[in-house]
């Protein structure tokens, strides 16, 4: 179950997709959701594992307390989570659905304060999805982090908004009869 923020901006995302395709960034109205703004982010993709921040929330530059514009998006999670995100980024470039992810907030002496962050893929002027529209929502309270930064965000789940897993699981593999992975 998901928190009703995240539900509103992915049901707003399906109202707006054209025969699976993921919708276009222009039948976004940013005003149909202006409550949410504070946590709205979008990354771009400019090249394969490449998603700088284009517009970020003041919700989402207060909890890392730096502009992120230009940076990019897997640089706040950890290092161990960067692959798994990136691939399901890439995955819903082609199989265009929303994700959410089950997020830990870390932060100097402070408990983890658990969020969920949407990532919907949207089309750009080209037809092709060269783009994302999040939303961080915390699922804990905030004040947890007693006004510390975040220092990265903990990947604890990924999900399509479909139920499907949103990236491929590592599987066996092997040459002449080894087991390599």
């Amino acid at each position: 179950m998901v928190h009703p923020n995240t539900e509103r901006l992915t049901e707003y995302w399906r109202a707006r997709r054209e025969d699976g395709a993921a919708p276009w960034r222009s039948d976004i109205d940013p005003m149909a959701f202006h409550d949410l703004l504070p946590q709205v982010l979008i990354v771009g993709r400019s090249a394969q594992g490449s998603f700088p921040f284009r517009l970020v929330g003041g919700f989402v530059a207060d909890l890392h307390r730096s502009d992120l514009r230009g940076r990019c998006l897997l640089e706040l999670w950890r290092p161990a989570d960067r692959w798994q995100l990136k691939s399901a980024l890439e995955l819903a470039r082609r199989r265009p659905e929303p994700m959410v992810v089950n997020a830990d907030i870390l932060a100097d002496g402070t408990p983890p304060v658990g969020m969920e962050v949407l990532l919907a893929p949207l089309r750009g002027p080209s037809g092709e999805v060269d783009r994302f529209i999040g939303l961080y929502q915390p699922t804990a309270m905030i004040s947890r982090l007693q006004g510390r930064p975040a220092l990265a965000l903990a990947m604890n789940g990924l999900v399509r908004a479909d139920g499907d897993e949103a990236a491929p699981s590592l599987r066996l593999a092997s040459i002449d009869g080894r087991r390599i992975a």
